[in-house]
């Protein structure tokens, strides 16, 4: 009961009022009782988000104090995330997208990419502000603080904004459902970027006061340099065996990537089950009632049920075409507090259809809102449909039987039925002419008493008060109640007076047809509904798909195409295909115009598949099926997988570049031991803004991963792929952006060298511009300067 385009809560809270109203006055004894109420739902999904979004925060507030061990330095961090959402719920406004599942979950898996501007600014502020001398003033320290790491991470989160546009692309159901959290993170991530140029700095200069604390009096930061050290110390030793164990580990991960099943969306647990089982078309009213009470009454004795309501046919509605034989059971759930123990939805629904076994019923399981969605979108309300085309109608009956006859025999298949397109039976009334013709009788007038005895006609109104009743009559159902009485009892008049029997007048008989008639696209079809548990949609069909040709003959002019869930998955897949490759190159152009060279742009790039090792194993370990909340997931993982490297480079460069500068004071070039010592230095020595960065984003995201509360199924499918993959990406950041960095640079420096000797003249060398130019094929092993001055720093007091 919902206008389209109409808020659902709105529309039901305002329901209820109305019902209030006009309960009191209802006769003694009578009632007004909802059937099915989505306001729970939506309640409970609306407060579910809502308190991951209070955990998330909460989260990402004691990462920034426990690194920084600065109150007030963290509240700039802290601040960043109000002001942030705020953005983004004025944006919610602005375009008329409600608070839900989906656009509330945008802003949750955005949470902690959005201090991560915040974070590495503080962060590089601080050491600034260690090494300020009292003669130096702290606004300018601050000042070039921004300066140095404010434009690359402006890009990077321009990068996580761009990365998220394959969403918007999907369209139908898909795109209903997730272009919400795409408009919701994409606000969020904008308003971040845009306040970490203009807020956060501000910021800054109002909270970063008093004694900044040494980054080594930090024992978290302590025991990660004390961790990293010797393993980038190794890794800068082996470069090429590590990238050849990374590109390793990377051929492995096609293993459980190979494992992975493949379904549309998860199932969303919407607390109420419509069970949807089909009979034969040739089934009566009284038989139709009688089963569908003694299924009821079945339902009603499990002690997880609260009530169950169930109707057979169609309503008093052009919009709902169902057949007698389809019926529609609404069955609301109680709490799960309330269930019995080590009971879940699946269980429950396994037991429901044992119990409900009936001869000559197949049934079906669904929830209401994914039923009307599938329905309304393909027709087919069960994860897999097999529409048959054709010409002819008995033959595409044939056809469908063999297909539910072949599918029944595949693994995983519950229930399976082919609609019986000529099984229904119908009364024809053959008007015989030349006894119409003996009596003055015209077809018309056999056809208006033929109406009014079977059908009824309205004949008078009565009035009592102000309340007008109509009046229809109708032979009583005894008189026609099979052809034989019709043909004794229903009496048709004559010219002069007299009666004359229907029976001596026209010819009854009773024949087989089709019950409903269906077409698509302008041709006949008929749709077989099978149902599935304990197996995904895309290894089920790809199974299916073998078994049907090999079993089920098509005469030429006939088809076959598989639809329901299965038609989604396939339409989306096919979509991001392509806008995912688009998105990709947008994000090389982004990094391109931030680094202005290819090489280090690449290096990047590289963070892409890496991330993807780990978000492919956590999909695995946990057991979860691609889909599109999968798949928007992974999406998500491009941009902050890219942002990781991204910090990476910052600092390598800005190494390199010191060291160069001192260097030049000294009146030498660049030597190899200075690029390994500004590779380790670079690396080990900011170790703490990139972890601080990977810890926010990972622990933003883990509200979502042990949530249990409505629409946590979908939430933590697209959450799992970026807490994998952020581990798999920051082993790449840490280690083999590292690795892949000195190789670069060594073999440029190594250019410049031999260029310099070709023209025999002093060495002048441009600066090295990016991360790609920092390395040299010449470091020393083990005991080079650069690692006894690391290992000296250390290991002296107070470090």
């Amino acid at each position: 009961m919902a206008r389209y385009g109409q808020n659902a809560l709105d529309v039901i809270h305002n329901l209820k009022l109305k019902i209030n109203e006009i309960s009191t006055g209802l006769p003694k004894g009578v009632s007004l009782q909802a059937v099915y109420d989505r306001s729970d739902l939506i309640h409970r999904a609306i407060e579910n988000l809502r308190r991951t979004l209070i955990e998330e925060s909460i989260i990402v507030a004691v990462v920034c104090i426990v690194f920084l061990l600065h109150a007030r330095s963290a509240l700039v961090a802290i601040i960043m995330l109000p002001v942030g959402l705020l953005i983004a719920f004025i944006a919610m406004r602005f375009l008329g997208l409600n608070s839900n599942i989906m656009s509330l979950g945008g802003i949750a898996i955005a949470i902690g990419a959005m201090v991560d501007a915040a974070i590495v600014m503080i962060e590089n502020a601080h050491k600034h502000l260690e090494h300020l001398k009292p003669e130096d003033s702290r606004l300018d320290a601050i000042i070039a603080s921004c300066r140095e790491v404010g434009p690359p991470l402006f890009f990077s989160l321009l990068i996580i904004t761009v990365s998220f546009l394959p969403v918007f692309t999907l369209e139908a159901q898909e795109g209903r459902m997730f272009q919400p959290l795409a408009f919701t993170k994409t606000f969020a991530m904008a308003g971040a970027a845009l306040l970490s140029i203009t807020l956060v700095p501000v910021l800054m200069l109002l909270f970063i006061r008093g004694k900044i604390p040494s980054e080594m009096k930090n024992p978290i930061v302590r025991a990660l340099i004390w961790v990293y050290h010797p393993i980038i110390a190794w890794v800068m030793r082996w470069k090429k065996l590590t990238i050849a164990l990374a590109a390793i580990a990377l051929a492995v991960s096609a293993y459980p990537a190979m494992q992975l099943g493949s379904e549309f969306m998860p199932v969303l647990n919407e607390g109420t089950l419509l069970y949807m089982p089909s009979t034969l078309p040739s089934i009566s009213v009284t038989k139709a009632a009688e089963l569908l009470q003694t299924q009821d009454r079945i339902l009603k004795t499990f002690p997880e049920v609260e009530s169950v309501f169930g109707k057979a046919g169609r309503a008093n509605s052009a919009t709902d075409p169902a057949p007698l034989e389809m019926a529609e059971t609404v069955i609301n759930l109680k709490p799960e507090d309330e269930w019995r123990s080590g009971m879940t939805m699946d269980k429950l629904i396994a037991e429901m259809d044992q119990a409900v076994q009936i001869p000559g019923v197949s049934n079906a399981w669904t929830m209401p809102i994914k039923a009307r969605t599938d329905m309304l979108s393909t027709g087919i309300r069960t994860p897999i449909g097999i529409k048959v085309f054709g010409t002819d109608l008995v033959e595409m009956e044939r056809v469908a039987k063999d297909i539910e006859r072949v599918v029944k025999t595949v693994p995983g298949t519950t229930s399976a039925y082919a609609e019986r397109i000529t099984g229904g039976y119908y009364l024809d009334i053959e008007s015989d002419p030349m006894a119409l013709a003996r009596y003055g009788i015209t077809v018309g007038d056999v056809q208006e008493v033929i109406a009014t005895a079977l059908g009824g006609d309205m004949v008078t109104t009565t009035v009592e008060g102000r309340e007008r009743f109509g009046v229809g009559v109708r032979y009583p159902r005894e008189l026609r109640s099979d052809p034989d009485s019709i043909a004794r009892n229903v009496l048709v008049p004559v010219m002069d007076g007299g009666m004359v029997p229907l029976g001596q007048l026209a010819k009854l008989v009773v024949r087989k047809g089709p019950p409903a008639i269906r077409t698509e696209n302008a041709l006949l079809s008929v749709y077989v509904f099978v149902d599935i548990r304990g197996r995904d949609i895309g290894g089920y069909v790809a199974d299916a798909q073998r078994a049907v040709p090999e079993q089920v003959k098509l005469e030429p002019g006939y088809f076959l195409t598989w639809s329901g869930q299965f038609e989604y998955m396939q339409r989306a897949i096919q979509k991001l295909k392509v806008v995912i490759p688009l998105t990709l190159l947008i994000v090389f152009v982004l990094l391109y115009l931030n680094f202005n060279r290819i090489g280090e742009t690449l290096i990047v790039l590289l963070s892409v598949p890496f991330a993807l090792v780990g978000g492919v194993w956590l999909l695995y370990w946990l057991e979860y099926n691609l889909s599109v909340a999968v798949a928007v997931g992974f999406i998500a993982l491009v941009g902050v997988a890219a942002e990781t490297g991204v910090v990476m480079l910052i600092y390598l460069n800005k190494a390199v570049e010191e060291h160069r500068a001192r260097a030049q004071q000294e009146g030498r070039t660049l030597t190899p031991d200075d690029l390994r010592e500004a590779v380790m230095e670079g690396a080990v020595l900011r170790v703490r803004p990139k972890m601080m960065t990977v810890v926010a984003i990972m622990a933003g995201l883990l509200p979502i991963m042990w949530s249990t509360g409505t629409g946590s199924e979908v939430m933590r499918r697209i959450a799992a792929p970026m807490v994998g993959g952020m581990i798999s990406a920051t082993v790449l950041t840490l280690i083999v952006i590292p690795a892949i960095f000195a190789l670069v640079a060594e073999g440029r420096l190594a250019r410049e060298s031999k260029g310099s000797r070709s023209e025999c003249s002093p060495v002048t060398r441009s600066p090295l511009r990016s991360d790609a130019q920092v390395a040299s094929k010449s470091i020393l092993r083990g005991g080079s300067a650069g690692s006894w001055r690391l290992r000296h720093w250390l290991r002296s007091p107070g470090t």
